[in-house]
């Protein structure tokens, strides 16, 4: 009893000098490993980020991490929020949780700012506050990508406005009656909300200028904004949809079809043109590596009088950690893995996307492809993503909205007042 009550006694008095100098690792958690989650709505980075995660994860540190995917990703976090299942990783970044605070102020990790491209640190910082709660890896452009050999045997050039745009569509219609000419896989309701963001977004951006269209966005100032107006952006671009659909020139099966459709329909030359990122671009050519030099791309034509080509340069594949996780420094220490130069690289190569990193050297497209893509940005103006859009109104959301559009549920004018309501009702 003598010797047990002594060593206890022992035990207790060096428990100070243990927190003094340090508390081992494992120490307070029963030597268990950390188990951190990852939670991601980028479809095309699962393998690669599961790659990543399964050498990490045989390093033994003490550490593990698992990959959640969902294809809802926007409106699933919402959920995780509200029932305090935050991961302690995150690919979804909403305004609504900026401001509240519940992403981790990542400011000071100049482990990572000093190696980005500055730019890139531009796009990662909140408009309110100055400061950053995310970090890009890679920057990315969006576009329209088409088959090169269609265009060049019908003497057609990619059109900067709408009215030539539908030109185009109809001589390819007409030469190719079994091509679709412009293929939109509209069951995957992100990809139509991105069809906002680019276009009619995309003409605020441009008209006037990134940082004005944040802070009227930010302020829903109606007079910048203009969404419900019959004359303004946003019905020009349903007008727009509607006239593609009805005259035959996209895919008749748009609301069932999916990414996956579209590549295959690509490759196989039944799809002249497609709206999408460079995260697309490994696909395609995994499926048909001869591919490549069939691939063009080209901006996004504008829809108004005053409107100019507009292509995305922004960034890509964000970060956010969990202000609430008890897993950050760990969290840092996985991010640290994944942003090494060697992982970034893979990364980089597997999406199809040029890294952000100044200490990355990755081939991640074609030379042709890439040739092309720095005329299509040099050609027109660049814009960013809409991440300042309303936290009650997702970019599914607004995807959504472009189904019902296309199953004939709203005239354009309709389309364009739901639109602004909904806007509306989402801050």
């Amino acid at each position: 009893m003598k010797r047990t009550i002594t060593l206890a006694l022992a035990v207790l008095m060096l428990l100070p000098v243990a927190f003094a100098q340090g508390v081992p690792e494992g120490f307070g958690d029963g030597g268990k490993d950390v188990e951190l989650s990852f939670f991601t709505g980028k479809v095309e980075t699962i393998d690669v980020i599961d790659g990543i995660m399964d050498d990490f994860n045989a390093l033994g540190n003490g550490i593990t991490i698992e990959q959640e995917y969902q294809n809802d990703a926007s409106n699933i976090i919402k959920i995780k929020f509200a029932s305090g299942e935050v991961p302690d990783i995150m690919t979804t970044y909403e305004q609504e949780y900026v401001d509240q605070r519940q992403y981790l102020d990542l400011s000071d990790m100049n482990q990572w700012w000093d190696r980005l491209v500055p730019s890139m640190k531009d796009s990662c910082t909140d408009v309110n506050s100055g400061k950053q709660f995310r970090v890009c890896t890679n920057m990315t452009m969006a576009g329209f990508f088409y088959n090169k050999e269609i265009f060049d045997s019908l003497g057609l050039v990619p059109a900067t406005n709408w009215t030539d745009f539908v030109k185009n569509l109809e001589a390819i219609k007409e030469a190719y009656p079994e091509i679709d000419p412009w293929f939109i896989f509209g069951s995957e309701a992100w990809s139509l909300g991105h069809l906002i963001e680019f276009i009619p977004h995309g003409y605020l951006k441009a008209k006037y200028g990134a940082l004005e269209t944040k802070k009227a966005m930010l302020a829903n100032d109606k007079e910048v904004l203009g969404f419900g107006e019959p004359d303004g952006a946003m019905a020009a671009f349903a007008r727009g949809l509607l006239e593609v659909q009805q005259k035959g020139l996209i895919n008749s099966d748009v609301l069932t079809a999916t990414s996956d459709n579209c590549i295959e329909a690509f490759v196989k030359g039944e799809a002249a043109m497609f709206s999408n990122g460079m995260w697309c671009l490994s696909s395609i050519l995994a499926k048909d590596p001869s591919m490549a030099d069939k691939i063009g791309f080209a901006p996004y034509p504008s829809m108004m009088e005053d409107g100019v080509p507009v292509v995305l340069v922004a960034e890509d594949s964000g970060y956010s950690i969990s202000a609430s996780s008890a897993n950050q420094q760990q969290a840092i220490e996985f991010l640290d893995y994944l942003f090494s130069p060697d992982n970034q690289k893979r990364y980089s190569e597997a999406l199809g996307s040029p890294s952000a990193f100044t200490d990355v050297d990755a081939a991640w497209a074609p030379q042709s492809v890439v040739d092309g893509v720095n005329e299509a940005v040099a050609s027109a103006a660049n814009i960013g993503y809409t991440n300042e859009k309303p936290a009650g109104f997702t970019g599914d959301d607004a995807g959504r909205m472009v189904q019902d559009l296309l199953a004939g549920r709203y005239t354009a004018e309709e389309f364009a007042k739901a639109y602004e309501s909904a806007w509306d009702a989402g801050f």
